[in-house]
């Protein structure tokens, strides 16, 4: 599980030719509900070693949120091969990350 937000975004192309399991976080160090959500993240994210985690800094002019049309943090968009297959807004139980990280880790 990645622990800090990236400053530093990928393109929306990078994340759209990411091969297998990924999940988007989107959010910023300094959101309470971001902050609140972390420890069901992790718990989830321990359950699928496999899946890759990037953790994205968002916030007014940031391309890459603005692309999957996030507006409430955190939203973790669930990838696979690069095309979203669930998407979850401010959660907060590790059981709804479960099922959504079920859906896109083939591994399992």
């Amino acid at each position: 599980m990645q622990t800090s937000y990236l400053e530093q975004e990928p393109a929306r192309s990078e994340v759209d030719g990411l091969a297998g399991a990924t999940v988007v976080e989107f959010g910023a160090h300094w959101c309470g509900y971001c902050r609140g959500a972390q420890p069901a993240i992790a718990e989830a994210l321990a359950a699928h070693p496999g899946v890759r985690h990037l953790k994205i800094e968002d916030g007014p002019g940031r391309r890459l949120g603005r692309s999957f049309r996030i507006k409430l943090w955190p939203t973790l968009v669930f990838l696979r091969n690069g095309q979203e297959v669930a998407r979850l807004v401010r959660p907060t139980e590790a059981s709804e990350m479960l099922n959504a990280l079920g859906q896109i880790d083939t591994a399992r």
